[in-house]
């Protein structure tokens, strides 16, 4: 199948149409600033896309497992592109970026559907699951299906973690033995899901709790880890038998 030409997603902002749309050979023009969007968006949120290389992008285009937003002038828009890992059994919609004079306008939503889709079309077994720090994603990937997931049930591919090095976070992801970080996990899993507009509805009933429980979480990881000395282990921490709580739980703290 041609990919580039399975279907187009048009978005209008401020009056400019804007093309979603698998990417092709001739967008490895825009690599180099995508990737450093990717780092500069990454850097002023304390948090990380893994680093990737123009290179890198270029052949996620090669492959057709990226797609673009452009304006019908070919000025670039946002970008996105598939990972797989354990040997096709998962599969992740990673480095969504959108350029920040589109911020806000909807543009993201419509990138993350026509990757999910696409990862659909070419991986229809596989469980899809992202990372993401960010409210508005776990919105989007709500609408699409996801659920959010313990770290144990991402693919354990080594691959995969070690791509979260470049990320200022990766001491507390190992300090806390890659069971929890930053990030919310969210997975979609073809054989066993709920449907989209249950996912949806549940996250809208839930949002300010979700948002409550990743400030919890961030906040209790970071005073957790700076608690830490530099062999690893806790300078102060009481052995508990009590039961967790149900924050404890979720987070694994």
């Amino acid at each position: 199948m041609d990919w580039s030409s399975s279907y187009l997603i048009l978005h209008k902002v401020e009056n400019q149409q804007i093309i979603i749309r698998v990417a092709t050979l001739a967008d490895k023009v825009y690599t180099n600033t995508i990737t450093e969007e990717m780092e500069s968006s990454a850097k002023a949120r304390g948090t990380g896309i893994a680093r990737r290389s123009s290179e890198y992008l270029d052949q996620k285009i090669e492959e057709n497992k990226a797609v673009i937003a452009v304006t019908k002038d070919g000025l670039w828009v946002g970008f996105c592109y598939i990972e797989t890992w354990g040997h096709g059994e998962y599969v992740a919609n990673s480095g969504l970026i959108v350029a920040p004079d589109f911020r806000k306008s909807g543009v993201a939503k419509g990138i993350k559907k026509r990757i999910f889709d696409l990862s659909r079309e070419k991986y229809p077994e596989a469980k899809i699951f992202g990372l993401t720090t960010g409210l508005a994603v776990m919105k989007i990937n709500s609408e699409l299906g996801y659920e959010p997931v313990t770290y144990s049930e991402l693919t354990q591919d080594e691959a995969f973690w070690a791509g979260c090095k470049s990320c200022v976070n990766y001491d507390i992801l190992m300090s806390k033995e890659r069971k929890n970080c930053m990030c919310t996990a969210m997975l979609y899993d073809p054989k066993d899901h709920y449907e989209p507009h249950e996912t949806s509805e549940s996250f809208s009933t839930h949002s300010k709790l979700y948002e409550r429980f990743m400030k919890i979480k961030q906040s209790k990881l970071l005073q957790w880890f700076t608690k830490k000395d530099f062999t690893g282990h806790s300078v102060s921490r009481k052995a508990k038998d009590k039961s967790k709580s149900i924050l404890q739980y979720f987070f694994n703290l």
